[in-house]
């Protein structure tokens, strides 16, 4: 499975109709896609204990998360018309924004990434 991730922040000077714009995008775009498997998209929680959370150099407070069977999936959605568009809210309207894909698979199948 692959899991395309992307940070981001957006601008704070982002108002409601920017915002509904983006989330009809990204809702076109991973229907009109038949290689996304699942979507989701989450608000960054901080906790306050000690730790990783002080050492973060950047404050992404979003996040979103694509799932495809293969890379082809991945590229097929990349390359995909409805994808232009969301990929352009992501540069435009983000005040910082980074987008990385993995190979994802069950922990007992860890040796087979290394």
């Amino acid at each position: 499975m692959i899991t395309h991730l992307v940070l981001f922040s957006p601008q704070q000077t982002l108002d409601a109709e920017h915002q509904a714009a983006i989330l009809e995008s990204l809702q076109r775009a991973v229907t009109q896609c038949p290689t996304v498997l699942a979507c989701r998209i989450g608000r960054r929680v901080r906790h306050g204990l000690a730790g990783y959370e002080q050492h973060m150099r950047e404050d992404y407070q979003y996040v979103l998360a694509l799932e495809f069977d293969d890379v082809d999936g991945l590229r097929a959605y990349l390359r995909h018309p409805a994808h232009d568009q969301i990929g352009g809210f992501f540069t435009s309207a983000a005040s910082a924004s980074l987008a990385y894909d993995y190979e994802m698979v069950e922990l007992g199948d860890a040796g087979s990434l290394l």
